[in-house]
């Protein structure tokens, strides 16, 4: 009895590997599948098959989202404790203009306020990790 060796069927992939730099900018950008497999010119079908056949594919992916994620995370967590940034107030005296620099502040978002807590609950422990800095973030996904 002899064997024949089954070969798989259909295209060969279009996947390469410079594409895992190329899904975690995407993603850390906030793209969705969708709109990944639009930016690579295929189906969203296939961008699930890389994601199953390439495991570093896939890596890059959920630490893309991940980065994203913490970015609204902190975003949304500054929004309900209040926050204060630098700026420039531009102004015109006697035809010059005068360039004044002031430190803009936010107060603190009730509604913002009660979408954290109903996200990560009473303050714990948990919550350093669920509002843990973009900084801190990037430095513990390495250097993509």
């Amino acid at each position: 009895m002899t064997t024949t060796r089954r070969t798989k069927a259909g295209q060969p992939t279009s996947y390469r590997p410079k594409y895992d730099e190329q899904v975690f900018q995407l993603c850390a950008l906030g793209a969705i599948d969708r709109e990944i497999a639009d930016f690579f010119n295929v189906s969203e079908s296939t961008v699930n098959n890389w994601k199953q056949g390439h495991p570093q594919f896939l890596e890059s992916l959920k630490k893309g989202k991940l980065l994203a994620d913490t970015n609204v995370a902190h975003a949304l967590y500054q929004r309900a404790i209040g926050y204060s940034h630098p700026d420039v107030h531009i102004s015109q005296f006697e035809g010059r203009a005068i360039e004044t620099k002031i430190t803009k502040y936010y107060p603190p978002d009730t509604t913002a306020c009660i979408f954290c807590l109903k996200i990560a609950g009473p303050i714990s422990g948990a919550m350093c990790t669920v509002w843990s800095t973009p900084a801190r973030t990037a430095a513990t996904l390495g250097s993509k």
